[in-house]
């Protein structure tokens, strides 16, 4: 990956096409369950989103797996994909960037305070 394909982010685009020809290729239930899994990973995304692609790799491949295996998306992931997803993130304490900005913002807040009062 070249330093132009990083700062304009063209490399996230193709690998994005690729993953979006990959789920086009699965059963109904199986690319709605995609849609709710990118959709639930997405509050867990640093600026780019660069660290969501391997996750995002890996449960596309579970996916494309268990439906060669002739599963059911319920076998697969249960009725709960957004606690799947919550668990691919890292668990029930992995920050969100609402979590990440929050922190941001109350770190500023309390230095200009701290200017202020003392």
């Amino acid at each position: 990956m070249s330093f132009w394909e990083t700062i304009t982010g063209s490399d996230l685009s193709r690998e994005w096409q690729v993953f979006e020809a990959r789920a086009a290729a699965l059963p109904a239930d199986y690319r709605a369950a995609w849609e709710q899994i990118k959709g639930n990973l997405f509050p867990y995304a640093d600026f780019t989103g660069r660290n969501l692609m391997p996750i995002l790799d890996g449960a596309l491949g579970l996916l494309e797996t268990a439906s060669m295996d002739g599963q059911s998306i319920q076998e697969v992931l249960g009725d709960d994909i957004p606690g799947f997803c919550t668990a691919l993130a890292g668990g029930a304490g992995a920050r969100t960037y609402r979590d990440r900005w929050r922190e941001q913002l109350n770190s500023n807040v309390a230095r200009k305070l701290g200017r202020l009062g003392g």
